[in-house]
């Protein structure tokens, strides 16, 4: 007997990876968005990606989101941050105070600000 996907309990359906990990990225855009930042959400391979700005990726799996922070010129190897998806509030407000750090290092180019109708000078609010 075939019972159908969406009458199964939450803790058998919890292990579909794509379907949870791009929720929770899906969730973690909607939250970025009330910050005032955007966020492009895609899936693949059982992991969900938000891209939100240069150098700032956040990955996501069913249990956490995790992003690069640096570079380990020792190790030659890549500095990652994690947080549990289900602690998004603190999440997002790691990944915005990220955001606000390459934000600076990596403003938009002018021809953006004129697609955009930005002028120059003028930033996102950033509530940290």
């Amino acid at each position: 007997m075939l019972i159908p996907m969406d009458t199964l309990p939450l803790r058998i359906t919890k292990f579909d990876g794509r379907r949870n990990s791009y929720s929770a990225a899906e969730r973690l855009r909607a939250e970025l968005e009330t910050w005032g930042i955007s966020a492009d959400v895609h899936e693949g391979y059982r992991l969900a990606l938000a891209w939100v700005w240069v150098d700032l990726v956040v990955w996501c799996d069913v249990e956490r989101f995790w992003w690069r922070t640096g570079w380990d010129e020792e190790r030659k190897r890549a500095i990652y941050a994690w947080h549990p998806v289900a602690d998004l509030g603190r999440a997002v407000r790691r990944i915005a105070f990220r955001y606000a750090e390459l934000r600076e290092g990596h403003p938009l180019s002018a021809s953006v600000r004129a697609a955009l109708k930005e002028e120059p000078d003028r930033r996102p609010a950033w509530p940290l």
